[in-house]
């Protein structure tokens, strides 16, 4: 077993009734004004965003607002969040969402406690020393941001979409009633599966072979996501199904199934270039790229791929052809998605094929101007991207 540290600091409130700690949460960790942060008109729709002003004007917490986040957040919205909490004398971020609404939060946190341009984390200039504490009322599950130390935002003008992580950014509390999933639709609950197993497994698929226990609570996430998902699809208000989802999807990213793991991270950057360009859903870039990454390295860890077959696809073991066993894996992978209605190729999100061009720039961006690679179960160079992104292409 390698050595590890396993820091998961988050406060986790889960249930019917947790949306009534959130005033007593946001005093407890300090606030004194408190930014509220959201997307658009479904927290205010659904009745979420009142709930929220009631705990805190109880609480006798002051607060502001701001809206307007979109699907892979968006650098400007993140500076006029910085602009504001300043103005405001902001000390405390509330995030009412999901991923892209806790990733903008995140930034935002980072950007106040910094004299110079919070993009300067996420391309490698600075890191951050300093951040101001955030809070969580989650309403999508699936990037596990509301317990994990990622962030990743978008740069319009340049079409990039960069990740930063760093501890000081996890958020203090998490609020999570699987209610408030009720309302997803069946695309917004298939992506979000597909983030939570793949962030499962881009730890699972690794080289190291001496992690039982984190393998059993890996395969579990996973195949409680791969049988729930299918079935929450088609019955949207079982609270068993979606308290299972949502749980999932904060084990799945809190770094609990890769202690003493090599994480592999390949398949996440090769989106975060699909997105950017063509402002897919992260969980549909995911599902597009993955079938095709595992059909280039699999030869790197047959034995990985047919465990991964067996116990969380559900394949029955060949014994005479483990290869053919882990083969059966992707195939299997490919099934699941078609049946929650998930891409399994490029051309399916943006409704069309990508040009050469295109390949090439998403590997120039991806290797960061073939400076850089990508990967650890394989390490992918820039000539490995573009041939990966033309096999997904087809």
């Amino acid at each position: 077993m390698k050595d590890f540290n396993y820091y998961s600091p988050t406060e986790v409130v889960f249930g019917k009734e947790s949306e009534k700690a959130i005033g007593k949460l946001v005093k407890k960790y300090g606030a004194s004004k408190v930014l509220v942060h959201y997307g658009g008109k479904s927290a205010e729709r659904s009745g979420l965003l009142d709930v929220v002003r009631r705990q805190l004007n109880e609480a006798e917490v002051p607060f502001v607002e701001l809206g307007g986040v979109v699907p892979n957040p968006i650098l400007s919205k993140v500076y006029e969040g910085i602009c504001l909490s300043r103005k405001e004398n902001i000390d405390f971020i509330l995030a009412v969402g999901g991923r892209s609404v806790i990733d903008s939060s995140k930034a935002i946190a980072y950007g106040i406690a910094y004299n110079g341009d919070v993009w300067d984390f996420f391309c490698d200039k600075a890191k951050a020393i300093a951040s101001y504490p955030v809070g969580v009322v989650l309403t999508i599950p699936a990037a596990g941001s509301e317990m994990s130390n990622g962030c990743v935002i978008s740069k319009e003008e340049k079409l990039s979409k960069r990740a930063y992580n760093d501890d000081l950014c996890r958020p203090r509390f998490a609020v999570m009633n699987p209610i408030r999933t009720f309302t997803l639709s069946a695309y917004q609950t298939a992506c979000g599966a597909v983030d939570i197993m793949m962030h499962t497994m881009e730890r699972y698929f690794s080289h190291d072979k001496d992690m039982l226990l984190t393998d059993a609570i890996a395969e579990a996430v996973m195949k409680t996501v791969r049988e729930c998902a299918p079935k929450v699809i088609s019955a949207p208000d079982d609270y068993l199904l979606r308290s299972q989802i949502m749980w999932a999807g904060s084990l799945a990213h809190n770094n609990l199934t890769g202690c003493g793991i090599t994480s592999d991270f390949a398949t996440h950057m090769l989106e975060h270039e699909l997105s950017a360009m063509f402002d897919v859903a992260h969980g549909a870039g995911l599902s597009a790229i993955w079938p095709h990454w595992a059909e280039y390295i699999l030869m790197e860890a047959t034995t990985r791929f047919a465990q991964f077959a067996v116990n969380v696809m559900g394949v029955t073991n060949d014994f005479h052809s483990p290869e053919t066993t882990a083969k059966n894996s992707i195939e299997a992978m490919k099934t699941f998605y078609k049946t929650i209605g998930m891409p399994t190729s490029i051309p399916e999100p943006p409704g069309r094929k990508t040009t050469d061009y295109e390949i090439c720039e998403m590997a120039e961006k991806c290797s960061l101007g073939k400076t850089s690679t990508t990967g650890r179960l394989k390490v992918l160079s820039y000539e490995d991207m573009i041939t990966i992104y033309n096999m997904a292409n087809r």
